[in-house]
């Protein structure tokens, strides 16, 4: 139980302390007097989630929360397996099956190969083959996977090839998902006779039939009746359903949201099999749950060990506490993956990896850094691919001895506080669609896709603002990289491991790029703007430099003539080709004397756009005023198409 005595009352005062000094600080940095601050220094200090949950800036023993229990217990927030080995940790478990992940693929070809193979219709990527993806699968194995998740289906493993697949792997130490999308059933069937008998939850392997989440992302995937009658005959070493949130992170929807949804999905689950006569504690033994997992650490953290007080929650509810534990396979999230600068995504699905690692995922499946690219685009051998996605895990597992300790986040102020924030607003949106007449009726309804629409909008008018920074992309772009997607090459929509709602954060800064990428081939040069520099390097640096980056987000190169004044602009302008666009730089002050003299020379050399790096009260001249404004905050997506816009109008 949280403290309340004398040495809580000592917690109090001391944090009256660090208020009232944070608050000093605020003040000075805000040039105004304590007493004028809006808020108090936690507010000020505290960041509003997309759920709209509040993290604080500091986390004390105030916050102390009831524990929680212990591992495999209700309700298993701490984990789900009491029993779980902490030499092995969780399950690294390898994906197959997917177009061009096996095949070999020249790292020598060439964009315009590409196109080349794509115009006469020759297959993107190899045909699946059973040999090389059983020899693919026994060397990941013995290079440390534990998990496999297989896809089967016509432009996957055949279901027929799914024995072959499999030869010699150990099933009984080897847990196996299978996404075989309409082709469950017959997938089931085939790997049924495979299986022992009997499983723990490290080993359990899962015939992964999602038709209730699919339904909204518009997979393929059998009929629930179907799923239930194979659900209620499928014996203890394999869970039959598969509760897939990756299917609504993958449109957009937030972490409270995912957690509700998949919290949804699985009850009505629950609902189908105990109506088709399966016991409950059956049923819930006959669930897995698939989250994703993303580069927001904490967030990640947290929601893993959320999902489980949730399923905890419902298996009480349904009376059966002891039955509630939920096993989870994390996928780091394909939607915050980037096609330009792709290896940035080796460090994102790192920090994802270690979030749900923290939060007690009982599998990971670690997608490769080239995954949002089609396979065709991909210039990397996938061995290569596969070995860093797969070594990413072993180096938390076995050299930074991550899973070590069982929930080792367990007891932090800050993530118990945020699991329970998560739970608690998960529950309450659950508790909407309960209202709405669950799962399947909301979805019938359009309320859920209404809800994740709203949340995916929000998301974007974030990223569009840079609110939410995506290295590489909206934030320090490299302009000089060559793009390795094509406009002839499938688009990140057809990519197998897919959902078709598939919302990838960087997908509005790319298409800029894509612009980009088209006129340097029509025109031999890119989109290009002219700085002009006012005043000292001390003086302008920080804009030009904020400017340089905003603009490089949109495939926009800049010209930096250095420092100048009003009689060097016009040599400037002409030196550079008279670029359609310039963009004043300059500290305020310097606006004032030699903004204008420096606005009209821009003018009279046919500068047609004149901007201003900053906000508009830097400008104090009434008679000539810049056209537009570059400042933190603005709509970086709508402002680089319109100037995109307006240099290639004039080209």
């Amino acid at each position: 139980m949280p403290d309340t005595g004398p040495d809580f009352q000592d917690l109090e005062a001391n944090y009256e302390q660090w208020s009232a000094a944070a608050a000093q600080v605020l003040a000075k940095s805000k040039r105004v007097d304590v007493a004028d601050l809006r808020d108090t220094p936690e507010a000020l200090l505290s960041t509003i989630t997309p759920d709209e949950l509040v993290i604080k800036p500091l986390y004390t023993r105030r916050d102390e929360i009831d524990e929680p229990g212990l591992p495999g217990t209700y309700p298993f927030v701490r984990g789900s397996d009491p029993t779980r080995d902490v030499n092995m940790g969780w399950r690294v478990t390898e994906r197959f099956g997917d177009p061009g992940d096996v095949a070999k693929r020249s790292s020598t070809s060439s964009p315009g190969d590409v196109a080349k193979r794509s115009s006469t219709d020759e297959p993107l990527s190899e045909p699946q083959d059973p040999a090389a993806l059983n020899a693919a699968i026994l060397d990941a194995l013995n290079n440390g996977a534990s998990g496999l998740w297989l896809t089967v289906g016509p432009d996957a493993i055949g279901v027929d090839q799914l024995a072959a697949v499999l030869d010699g792997v150990l099933l009984d130490l080897i847990p196996v998902t299978i996404d075989a999308g309409a082709a469950g059933i017959e997938a089931a069937r085939v790997l049924a006779p495979l299986l022992p008998d009997t499983a723990s939850v490290g080993t359990a392997s899962s015939f992964g039939l999602a038709p209730l989440t699919a339904a909204y992302s518009g997979r393929p995937a059998v009929d629930l009746d179907a799923a239930v009658r194979v659900a209620a005959e499928a014996g203890p070493g394999v869970r039959a359903i598969r509760v897939d949130g990756t299917d609504f992170a993958l449109g957009g929807a937030t972490d409270v949201q995912e957690l509700a949804l998949v919290t949804a999905a699985g009850v009505d689950y629950l609902r189908a099999l105990t109506a088709a006569g399966v016991a409950v504690d059956s049923a819930l033994s006959q669930l897995t749950f698939a989250l994703s997992a993303t580069d927001d650490q904490f967030g990640t953290m947290a929601k893993f060990r959320a999902i489980r007080r949730l399923w905890g929650r419902v298996a009480e509810a349904s009376g059966a506490p002891e039955a509630g534990a939920a096993v989870t396979h994390g996928v780091t999230a394909l939607g915050m993956m980037s096609q330009r600068d792709p290896w940035v995504n080796m460090l994102r699905v790192t920090t994802a990896t270690f979030g749900a690692g923290v939060g007690g995922a009982d599998q990971i499946t670690v997608l490769p850094f080239d995954a949002a690219l089609a396979p065709a685009d991909r210039t990397t051998n996938p061995s290569f691919s596969r070995r860093m996605a797969r070594n990413t895990q072993l180096l938390l597992l076995e050299e930074s001895n991550v899973a070590k300790v069982v929930d080792p986040a367990g007891g932090a102020w800050f993530v118990e506080s945020l699991t329970d924030n998560l739970a608690s607003a998960a529950w309450a949106l659950f508790q909407d669609i309960e209202s709405k007449g669950g799962y399947r009726q909301a979805l019938a309804d359009g309320w859920i896709g209404e809800q994740i629409a709203t949340a995916l909008t929000a998301r974007e008018k974030a990223v569009a603002h840079r609110t939410t920074a995506l290295t590489g992309i909206n934030e320090f772009p490299n302009l000089g990289e060559k793009p390795l997607r094509t406009p002839e090459s499938a688009d990140f929509a057809d990519l197998p491991s897919a959902a078709p709602v598939l919302a990838r954060i960087a997908r509005p800064f790319e298409r800029l790029r894509d612009r980009s990428d088209a006129h340097l081939a029509a025109h031999g040069h890119r989109p290009t703007a002219i700085m002009l520099p006012l005043g000292s390097v001390a003086e302008h640096n920080g804009r030009t430099t904020f400017v340089a980056n905003l603009l490089a987000a949109g495939g926009i190169e800049t010209v930096n003539p250095g420092p100048l004044d009003g009689a060097s602009v016009a040599g400037a302008i002409e030196a550079a080709g008279t670029p359609t666009v310039a963009v004043l730089c300059a500290a305020n002050p310097r606006y004032a004397s030699d903004g204008p003299p420096a606005l009209a020379a821009a003018r009279a050399a046919g500068v047609s756009t004149v901007l201003l790096a900053g906000p508009p009260k830097a400008w104090t001249d009434e008679s000539d005023k810049p056209d537009g404004y570059l400042q933190i905050g603005i709509d970086a997506i709508s402002v680089l198409t319109e100037l995109l816009d307006t240099i290639e109008a004039k080209s």
